[in-house]
């Protein structure tokens, strides 16, 4: 696949940066007329540069589409209501090709072409883990929106971030006990072979273990494979419940394979929807999935008691009540995840707010007032539900939703809490130096 590796610059309106500027810095009457915003500040201010590691193409390609609109969506909401500080916010959107090394010369790129503010938005684990050590080196605040333990695990620097979404840990510990009193007690894993799956792989079997269950099999596959097949026979005969978690282009090929291969008589499913993520439940060679499960961050499909701050997130952000593009049904989105960019841009809001963040000298302070944040209630702001921040690791913790497959949608039938998926830290990111 060749890399469209341009930069895009996004501002209030879809305005030039410098047009941008010449209208903030007219006179008050004309700044108050309709299709302006009005800032606090001077309005000679300068944006608020936020670059945006985006995975435009490689694996992650489907998460990065949706992580762009969901960003651009937020950006658009934040400005309209004022900007942060009295600036607007502007977004730099840089390609990573959903690569590591890549990430580190998008972030190298961030710092030292667009001055940006902060970086912001990675999802896959090993595209964090190769471009946090530029961030720490450079001293650049890094908020991700990824999912893995590997910032929680203390292993990152104090300018990595994830205080939006939850990570792998606590999930698998949410998840595990309806799993054991739900679908049975023998389990056999299938998981992408790199970080991200290696957090389910290490953290699910002692989840499950607690509950008096068992995995019986671990099946690691590479992700760049596009058959399955042949490790299909790797799943032991006395499998209750097979767990799977895959990610990239090649997912519907996964499932459908699995369907292939039990037909109706196979174990019981519970997947990850990374599983399906961006794919439509109803594709031909799916059927199979019907009376499974799935984890979901935020439900795919608008579901009947959802509240009206969720209605209005999904209005925003352009998915209809199937969670696909308003514009095109067969654009499937990735809503389990995508929301984690919506909730951290508002976290970054609120820490620059707090710390009364001027310019790249207060990056320290930035950091530090995200540390000092805890409870972050349900609404606008935070529409997946209410977030407990735990400053010493840099990780957010929140519910999760177990949904079950019924006539061609997912259903909602069980939410965690989060004090399912706590566990004691075992780093603290605030005794090290800046």
């Amino acid at each position: 696949m060749t890399e469209n590796r341009k930069s895009t610059i996004l501002t209030p309106h879809g305005l030039t940066r410098r047009n941008a500027l010449k209208g903030l810095g007219a006179a008050a009457g004309l700044i108050a007329a309709p299709g302006f915003v009005r800032y606090g500040q001077a309005q000679s201010s300068e944006p608020i540069k936020i670059g945006f590691q985006c995975h435009r193409t490689g694996i992650g390609a489907a998460y990065g589409r949706w992580y762009e609109r969901t960003t651009t969506a937020a950006a658009k909401l934040i400005n309209e209501a004022g900007g942060i500080n009295g600036r607007p916010l502007e977004i730099i959107i840089e390609d990573d090709g959903t690569d590591p090394k890549r990430g580190a010369e998008v972030v190298e790129k961030f710092a030292n072409q667009h001055k940006v503010d902060l970086v912001y938005g990675t999802l896959f684990s090993h595209v964090v883990v190769g471009s946090a050590p530029a961030a720490g080196e450079l001293k650049m605040p890094y908020y991700v929106v990824s999912e893995g333990y590997h910032v929680a695990s203390g292993k990152m620097n104090r300018y990595c971030v994830q205080p939006g979404i939850t990570d792998v840990k606590a999930q698998v510990r949410s998840v595990a006990p309806w799993i054991a009193n739900n679908l049975g007690k023998k389990i056999t894993l299938i998981y992408p072979d790199y970080a991200f799956g290696h957090d389910h792989r290490d953290f699910f079997e002692p989840a499950i273990q607690a509950q008096g269950g068992q995995v019986v099999a671990k099946v690691p596959i590479p992700p760049t494979e596009t058959s399955f097949t042949r490790y299909l026979p790797q799943i032991p005969s006395d499998t209750d419940v097979i767990y799977h978690v895959m990610v990239g282009p090649a997912v519907l090929t996964f499932v459908k394979e699995l369907g292939e291969f039990f037909g109706n008589s196979g174990p019981q499913l519970f997947g990850f929807i990374d599983s399906l993520e961006a794919v439509d439940i109803n594709s031909p060679g799916l059927e199979f999935l019907d009376g499974s499960h799935f984890w979901e961050g935020m439900p795919r499909y608008a579901q009947p008691d959802q509240p009206d701050y969720v209605s209005f997130y999904r209005e925003t952000v352009g998915i209809d009540e199937n969670g696909a593009s308003v514009d095109d049904p067969k654009d499937v989105s990735t809503a389990a995840h995508m929301f984690g960019c919506w909730e951290t841009l508002y976290v970054i809001k609120a820490a620059m707010e707090a710390s009364g963040y001027a310019g790249p000298g207060d990056r320290a302070k930035l950091i530090e007032a995200t540390e000092a944040m805890t409870e972050m209630e349900a609404g606008r702001e935070h529409p997946q539900g209410k977030k407990r921040f735990n400053g010493k690791i840099h990780q957010v913790f929140g519910e999760q939703n177990i949904s079950r497959v019924e006539g061609g949608r997912l259903n909602v039938v069980h939410r965690t809490s989060i004090e399912d998926g706590l566990y004691e830290p075992e780093a603290d990111y605030t005794t090290m130096s800046f």
